[in-house]
């Protein structure tokens, strides 16, 4: 499943592409363009504004109206409507920057391009292919579990 966020999931566009989903999203796009890329691309519009919601269900675009006020929440909310999977699998994860693909890099090649104790700390590290950003499981990764497993209990309580 392929999807395009409009302005206002800009936080879930990167939740998604960590889960390992191409999402296109810009804050710059109209909804007439987002129905458009959606439309040719083959993409679900994820979006949290009523009217574009049911205009796209109207022109034969996939779309759903996302529910939630915290990640964990808009999360949960898409698993129960269209079976996302709330688990990182770090070999299917995108950059959450630009949506391409990530792929593991060896320790010494990321020697200049991480801080000097992230190197010292820590032995695994991802590339992105497109910008270059580098990615290990530093502290971030805890919050990242933490929110995935609150979404995983919402979604089984609600």
């Amino acid at each position: 499943m392929e999807f395009i966020v409009d302005g206002m999931l800009g936080k879930l566009a990167r939740w998604l592409r960590m889960l390992g989903y191409d999402t296109k999203y810009s804050s710059r796009m109209s909804d007439d363009e987002i129905l458009k890329a959606a439309s040719e691309e083959g993409r679900v519009i994820l979006t949290r504004d009523y009217e574009f919601f049911k205009r796209a269900n109207i022109h034969g675009v996939k779309a759903v109206f996302v529910e939630g006020e915290t990640n964990a929440e808009k999360l949960a909310d898409l698993s129960k409507q269209i079976n996302i999977n709330l688990e990182i699998n770090i070999n299917e994860s995108r950059c959450p920057k630009c949506n391409a693909k990530i792929a593991s890099i060896r320790k010494e090649n990321v020697k200049d391009k991480v801080p000097e104790s992230t190197y010292r700390f820590y032995n695994e590290f991802w590339e992105c292919s497109s910008c270059g950003q580098i990615y290990w499981k530093g502290s971030h990764w805890k919050k990242i579990n933490n929110t995935l497993r609150r979404a995983k209990q919402i979604y089984f309580t609600h």
